[in-house]
């Protein structure tokens, strides 16, 4: 391929996109014209006018969330954002807003001479900007996991490349007169180029970072009545993209802001701070590199003594201590001056130093921000050019099998982050990032990882503010390669080196004085090779101060300092931190896989890294739900995934992986997320409660601890609990007999004891209010005796009235309640009581469920697929034999053996659902015994009696389904609650008396299954509005219930694709599992259940107590009370 360099353009303005090479296809030609990365400019005039900025900008927090809009309204909120990010800037002006807009279906189409000022632009469309263009129906998005939505042949993209042709009018203020100008794209996807009033002035790719282009000499003077013209067409495929396989949507446009900097004729475009701390943290020595442009080919301030520089440091906590006028000055805490030494070869800036005594580090549980503020002035003291940024001191380093901060070994507690929104793409509102902060500090996650690029440059200033640890990670992944036998990883191959190596630099570049940030990361899934070892030794000669991450080529090679697998299993990772010759700390850069109803064993992980050394945490596979906003055939908006815009190729749902939805309604796991990530832990061991501070930096002031005890679901007693201060890493122990709620617990006939522990902060923090439950357990405590149930006393009369005819056997007692079975089925098919159908349909066992996206993980291995190779998906329940007969004037009994065999008899043992011919042609799949004993009293105690085949996988359910009338939709339950837990999910959940509607009950996963669970049920009532209804519990030993409650089928959840999809039933489902199999999440494509979890096919044995209730009826003293033996 004939290859075109940066250097052989000619020096006359002549477009790329002009030449007859197609520059978008050559991996060599990344960038025309651009200017080198910096960080962000901000333009200030005063110093004062600098203070202030960020005095307005710091005062950011959970208020601001709430406005967090994720509708149409968010198109506007996007622009407001983008309006608002650089007011108070003087010389900052945004260029967000309507532009002109005209989508071509190639580059070589685009509209003739578009970009000259003459063009006719009155036919054309408008589009906001920032925005994807995709969003706002033009072309379609596109969702892929790991292949490219193109056919791969690097680096060509195909000829149908939908080109966006954007114009936009812009005036120099008056005020700009004599600056130079300068013309920032936050980021655009994927590549792009740009006219000033016709002319060419630059060219880029990376669709996640700056292009930036010096347009002093091609714009208007200030004042001209003429207006500027700036043009920009921009590709969606380009060789970029092969650099760009992330998992996420694949949206095109200017997404980020467009800004314009005026800049004075000498003026400081770049600096560096950095902090070294002594031993001890009495002081820091402090640097700031700085790069000056317009001081011609000597580049030295000494040959111009009309100009000086100097750095000032401000202490901000000090200006939110008082809501009256503060002098923001006044919060002076050092002064740089420049080194007089300053010939170190290869840098060719000036360096600043200076000193700061006893600093107030920064972590993330107390994020302690500087103001820098880097001043130019003339010689007469006047200022030129003022600079600014927040700043962090802290020390990242690593000692052995640990990552330090500040010297102390801190735990990552972390999520991975796409940017993602569901109205407006990849576009950024300042409200919903503060959203995401909000609740991820909420929920206890102190780490992002910018998965998989650089995101939003205000991204990285709110994680400084609210305090969260960060993986900046470049935009580099080239997972579609893993595809192919016949090509490279581009990591390999010499022509993408520029290109790879461009990204890592920029990304460095921009964000390199961010607090937050503790580690770079070379990108993702990308292989590993050459490239990579280039990019993690000038990171590692740029900026030493910080960790390197590369998961690819198994996480440990040596361009990374962290081991950082993903996926990896608890024993996997536990055996290499034992590994005696791996030195590096091990932090899952991905882990527990959060797609639909997942995050099961997370816990396990927590346990394994709370006990062995060199585990330090790891990154959730991912915050958000990727659903993009679409309207229905009846006009109503629902969540959309891969497939749903006719985009092929796809990966349908695989981008719905989030703990939230994506309007960051929060997931139930996430509750789980937040106890496996709590800071203050409570444990019980012999007799002594141990309270235990996890934090590394804060201590326990601004907390309160308070107890609960609960005994048979009812408070017996709460109050505050009395803690001394704790300090990082302090405990306090409490023994029981000393503890205020000894004498309660000692005291109380309870069966079940359950002692709650609480942390709760006191006062507001930028994040929560105060009262906010930071940490909670609840802890299962012995009974002092053990608890004998009364025995019900059947009375003398009324007596059962049994009636046998047409094949039913009806059971009554006078006209209060009346059973009906099936004498054909042997099926409770019936059940009244005054004139109220509790039970509408036959109960019968029940073994299948919806499966979750886990369960059909893993192709022909997949639980799903085995499960519908057994039939389980399609069974009928037939009776062999039911005898009834009754045993006294009080008590009917009736056996019946069912056979559970496939609902379609036609099958052949050789069908593709059987191997080795292992059934014959009517298979039994179960065999269950079911025994109903049924009372003068109203009551029904079922005892089932489970046989499956041996040759079964593990099984999703052993149970009941019981269909019961539609107006029993009040929910009361005694177990654990009150969100969705599952039997490897619901550490979280504490058990107590709860109560829901059923609609309330159901769980709204964008892609129907398993869901709405409730754990370790002991009893349930369902209630219509006049407390009439059905008691359900375990009996006679049986262990608490796995609960299911719906008004959607388990067919219909199997059925559906999407939520909006279900329809409704004519009654509730119920579902009363003796054992349910857990949910996994270790990943998602293949089994991950663990085997404490799983239900081997072996016999099983349970019984279950039904009864009627009213309003007036003790649940309570219905589960604790025993019927009589017959």
């Amino acid at each position: 391929m004939k290859s075109i360099t940066m250097a052989s353009l000619p020096d006359a303005l002549i477009s790329p996109l002009e030449l007859s090479h197609k520059v978008w296809e050559d991996p060599s030609f990344i960038k025309w014209k651009k200017r080198d990365a910096h960080v962000p400019l901000r333009c200030h005039d005063t110093v004062d006018g600098s203070l202030k900025y960020w005095y307005r900008r710091s005062k950011v927090d959970k208020l601001v969330s709430n406005l967090a809009v994720w509708d149409d309204n968010a198109v506007t909120g996007a622009l407001d954002s983008a309006a608002f990010w650089v007011q108070g800037l003087p010389f900052v002006q945004s260029l967000s807003g309507y532009w002109k807009f005209f989508l071509a279906p190639s580059p070589t189409d685009v509209p003739l001479d578009f970009f000259k000022t003459n063009f006719d632009e009155s036919n054309w469309g408008s589009l906001p900007v920032p925005s994807n263009w995709q969003m706002h129906g033009y072309d379609r998005p596109i969702y892929t996991n790991s292949q490219y939505p193109f056919p791969l042949n690097p680096p060509y993209v195909p000829d149908e490349n939908p080109t966006g042709c954007f114009r936009k009018h812009f005036r120099i203020p008056n005020e700009w007169n004599g600056r130079r100008i300068l013309l920032h794209f936050e980021a655009v996807d994927s590549a792009f180029q740009a006219w000033i009033n016709g002319v060419p002035i630059g060219y880029s790719q990376d669709s996640r970072l700056p292009a930036e282009f010096e347009i002093t000499d091609y714009c208007f003077p200030c004042g001209s009545s003429e207006e500027n013209l700036l043009a920009v067409q921009v590709m969606r495929w380009s060789d970029g993209s092969y650099l760009e396989d992330q998992d996420h949507w694949w949206l095109s446009g200017i997404h980020r802001d467009v800004l314009l900097l005026a800049k004075p004729q000498i003026f400081i475009e770049d600096y560096f701070f950095q902090s070294w701390l002594t031993k001890g943290f009495s002081y820091a020595d402090i640097q700031v590199e700085v790069k000056i442009n317009g001081l011609g080919g000597s580049n030295e301030i000494d040959r111009h003594a009309d100009i000086n520089m100097e750095a000032i440091l401000y202490e901000t906590g000090k200006w939110y201590e008082s809501d009256e006028n503060v002098d923001l000055q006044a919060s002076e805490v050092a002064r740089l001056e420049l080194c007089p030494s300053n010939k170190n070869i290869g840098f060719h800036g000036y360096k600043l130093v200076g000193k700061l005594e006893n600093p107030k580090l920064w972590t993330a549980e107390h994020p302690t921000l500087y103001t820098l503020i880097v001043i130019l002035r003339d010689a007469s003291e006047q200022l030129v050019d003022c600079e600014s940024c927040q700043v962090g001191i802290r020390e990242v380093s690593l000692g052995p099998k640990r990552l330090l901060l500040n010297g102390c070994p801190i735990v990552i507690r972390g999520v991975n982050r796409h940017e993602h929104h569901p109205r407006v793409g990849k576009t950024n509102i300042e409200s919903c990032m503060v959203k995401d902060l909000v609740l991820m500090k909420q929920y206890n996650v102190n780490a992002v990882r910018n998965s998989h690029y650089p995101q939003h440059p205000r991204w990285y200033e709110l994680c400084d503010l609210f305090g969260v640890y960060m993986i900046d990670e470049a935009n580099i992944e080239t997972h579609g390669f893993d595809l192919s036998s016949r090509l490279k990883h581009p990591t390999s191959e010499p022509t993408w080196a520029n290109a790879m190596l461009d990204r890592v630099i920029s990304m460095v570049e921009r964000d390199k004085n961010h607090a937050c940030i503790i580690s770079w990361s070379l990108g993702n899934e990308s292989g590993y090779g050459p490239n990579h070892s280039a990019s993690s030794g000038w990171v590692r000669g740029r900026d030493p101060s910080r960790l390197l991450h590369y998961e690819g080529g198994r996480s440990r090679t040596s361009s990374t300092d962290i081991v950082c697998p993903m996926y990896m299993r608890v024993w996997d990772i536990v055996k290499i931190a034992k590994d005696p010759t791996e030195t590096r700390p091990l932090i899952l850069c991905e882990y527990s896989h959060a797609m639909g109803n997942s995050n099961g064993n997370i816990h396990e992980y927590w346990e394994a890294i709370a006990s062995t050394e060199g585990l330090q945490g790891g990154f959730i596979w991912d915050w958000v739900d990727q659903g993009l906003l679409k309207e229905g055939a009846d006009g109503t908006k629902h969540w959309a995934y891969g497939g749903d815009f006719g985009d092929i190729p796809n990966d349908l749902n695989f981008c719905l992986n989030g703990l939230t939805w994506p309007d960051r309604t929060p997931h139930p796991a996430l509750n789980e997320v937040k106890y496996v990530y709590q800071p203050i832990k409570f444990t019980f061991v012999e007799d002594k409660f141990k309270i235990f501070n996890s934090q590394y930096f804060e201590t326990t002031d601004n907390i309160e601890f308070s107890w609960l005890l609960v005994g048979d679901g009812k408070c017996l007693g709460s109050g505050m609990l009395s803690v001394p201060l704790l300090k990082p890493l302090d405990s306090h122990e409490i023994e029981l007999k000393s503890s205020p709620w000894y004498s309660l617990w000692e005291s109380s006939p309870a069966a079940e004891i359950y002692l709650t522990m609480t942390a709760k902060l006191t006062q507001p923090t930028r994040w929560a209010e105060a009262g906010h439950v930071l940490s909670s357990r609840q802890i299962c405590k012995p009974v002092k005796r053990a608890h004998i149930p009364s025995v019900i006393e059947l009375p003398e009369s009324p007596q059962l009235l049994i009636e046998q005819r047409d094949g039913a056997i009806t059971i009554s007692n006078l006209n209060e309640w009346l059973v009906e079975i099936n004498s054909r089925t042997g099926t409770l098919d019936s059940w009244k009581v005054a004139n109220v159908a509790l039970i509408c349909k036959p109960m019968l066992p029940y073994f299948w469920r919806a499966p979750t996206d886990n369960d059909k993980g893993g192709l022909s291995n997949s639980y799903a697929t085995k499960w519908k190779k057994f039939f389980l998906d399609n069974l009928i329940v037939c009776t062999e034999s039911c005898s009834m007969q009754k045993l006294t004037n009080h008590v009917a009994e009736i056996v019946v053996v069912h056979k559970v065999i496939p609902k379609d008899q036609s099958f052949v043992p050789n069908s593709d659902r059987f191997e080795n011919n292992v059934f014959h042609k009517r298979m039994v799949v179960f065999k269950v015994d079911v025994t109903y004993l049924i009372y003068a009293t109203g009551d029904l105690v079922v005892k089932y009696n489970v046989y499956p085949h041996s040759d079964l996988p593990p099984l999703p359910r052993i149970g009941v389904e019981l269909h019961i009338d539609k107006s029993l939709d009040q929910i009361k339950w005694y177990g654990r609650g009150p969100f969705e837990c599952y039997p490897d999910r619901k550490e979280a959940a504490q058990v107590g008396i709860y109560e829901l509607n059923v609609e309330n009950m159901h769980v709204p996963y964008i892609v129907p299954g398993e869901c709405a669970g409730r754990a370790d049920v002991r009893w349930a009532a369902f209630r219509n509005c006049d407390g009439i209804g059905l008691f359900a519990s375990c009996y006679d030993g049986s262990p608490p219930m796995q609960m299911n409650v719906s008004r959607y089928s388990t067919e219909e959840l199997d059925k559906a694709t999407h939520e909006e999809d279900l329809v409704p039933g004519d009654d509730i489902e119920v579902h009363l599992d003796h054992k349910h199999m857990g949910l996994g999440g270790d990943d998602s494509w293949s089994p991950s259940v663990h085997d404490q979890y799983l239900i081997p096919p072996v016999p099983y044995s349970f019984s279950l107590r039904l009864c009627p209730i009213n309003s007036s009826s003790s649940c309570h003293d219905i589960y604790r009370s025993q019927l009589p033996k017959p």
